[in-house]
């Protein structure tokens, strides 16, 4: 009888315990990949506003992959965690991103640390 209740009593308490840890990593992860994807946004709208005003044939290409890198982030299902293509997605926006860095020979470099994340040239 006191197997059965220890084991129950433990059952309840890890239970309790491992929802509260997803839910802390859930978070955490949730907030690397949202910063990640908005400093991903934020350069290619501005790498878009800076190249509209130039009108040759190179700066055209950069700006159809500054637009399909946009459009990916956009397309990007920020608010269904159980999306099965999510991670898949999260390449392809990296991807992306670095043809772009190629594109306009911009060296990037995303990091996420303990005090901030950070995109540096």
């Amino acid at each position: 009888r006191f197997h059965g209740e220890g084991f129950q009593e433990g059952l309840a308490e890890g239970s309790h315990a491992g929802l509260a840890e997803g839910r802390r990593h859930g978070a955490l992860h949730g907030a690397r990949v949202g910063s990640e994807i908005g400093c991903y946004h934020g350069f290619a709208l501005t790498w878009h506003s800076l190249l509209q005003k130039c009108t040759d044939e190179k700066n055209r290409k950069k700006i159809r992959a500054l637009d399909s890198l946009i459009g990916l982030i956009q397309k990007f299902p920020y608010e269904d965690p159980t999306y099965d293509k999510l991670q898949e997605d999260l390449d392809k926006i990296r991807g992306k991103f670095k043809q772009v860095c190629s594109m306009l020979n911009v060296q990037s470099d995303f990091r996420i640390g303990a005090e901030r994340s950070s995109l540096t040239f």
